[in-house]
């Protein structure tokens, strides 16, 4: 089934965090934001543990998930969706592109990619994708059926990438209805470039799927019609455009919000150790001081 679902069924939004770290006010005001929505539309809100990564993902950080979102006064539908459970969904899904020819194997490691990258940038600046990575400059494309067949067999590490230009030529010109705004005040119809995003990563030889794919196929598993989330994301919706079109799946309405940001203007991160929290609440913060820090006012 495809086509915009909003208006066939009752609202589903989610929040969807990965257990890798304390929510921060970011967090905070994203899954606050997605309560507001789903009540003001009548609708339901879902939980999802984006725990993909199982090596960077804790139960500790699960559990700290639970009880900031209970002590925000977060109210979700059960069950929980944890992606560690559901590897099988997205294989199913890289085996349907696989057997459509749409996937390749590649099997540079990221410090050979580096420096491939480097050593192009050398020669002239080489493109990059909105994240600031440079676009793979698609040398695995060369290789034979048979040697790659070969490879895979022998064990050897390998990322399978989506031939771009096969997908789009596939799915032809998309658009997403942004019910919220970009980084740029970007609202309205947007017309997709996946393209910016070269052949993006859809699994690895030890994971089951990146982010673009298991992010895709959760939210059309889970029923989604609204999906909020950071404007950070933004220009990720084009590939998620383009991967619903290749697997038949629904297409949501998408709102990317506003990012909290720190002192020196950067967006709040785990990685950087953003307050989280259970520190605020240790601190003797109450919700409604969590919800006048983020500007949600009441």
């Amino acid at each position: 089934m495809s086509g915009s679902i909003a208006s066939m069924y009752s609202r589903v939004l989610r929040f969807a965090p990965s257990p890798n770290g304390y929510l921060h006010l970011g967090h905070a005001y994203s899954a606050l934001l997605n309560a507001d929505m789903a009540r003001e539309l009548g609708g339901r809100l879902l939980l999802r543990i984006e725990d993909i990564d199982t090596e960077r993902c804790r139960p500790e950080y699960e559990q700290a998930i639970y009880e900031d979102l209970r002590w925000l006064g977060i109210p979700w539908q059960e069950p929980v969706r944890r992606q560690s459970e559901h590897f099988a969904d997205y294989r199913l899904a890289i085996g349907q592109l696989e057997a459509e020819g749409l996937l390749y194997p590649s099997f540079e490691t990221r410090r050979e990619l580096a420096a491939l990258a480097a050593e192009l940038d050398r020669q002239g600046a080489w493109p990059r994708d909105p994240d600031g990575v440079p676009i793979y400059h698609g040398r695995a494309r060369r290789l034979s059926a048979a040697e790659c067949q070969r490879r895979r067999e022998a064990g050897e590490p390998f990322a399978l990438r989506l031939a771009m230009d096969k997908a789009v030529a596939r799915a032809g010109v998309l658009k997403w209805t942004e019910t919220g705004s970009g980084p740029h005040g970007q609202t309205g119809s947007i017309t997709a470039a996946p393209q910016m995003w070269g052949d993006v990563v859809l699994a690895r030889k030890d994971s089951p799927a990146s982010y673009h794919l298991a992010v895709v196929l959760d939210d059309a598993l889970q029923g989604a019609t609204d999906v909020v989330r950071g404007q950070d994301l933004f220009w990720s919706t084009s590939i998620h455009r383009l991967l619903q079109a290749l697997l038949g799946l629904p297409e949501p309405l998408y709102r990317h919000h506003k990012l909290i940001l720190d002192e020196a203007g950067q967006k709040l991160s785990k990685s950087t150790n953003a307050t989280g929290l259970r520190e605020l609440r240790a601190a003797g913060h109450k919700p409604f001081d969590i919800r006048r820090m983020v500007g949600l006012g009441r």
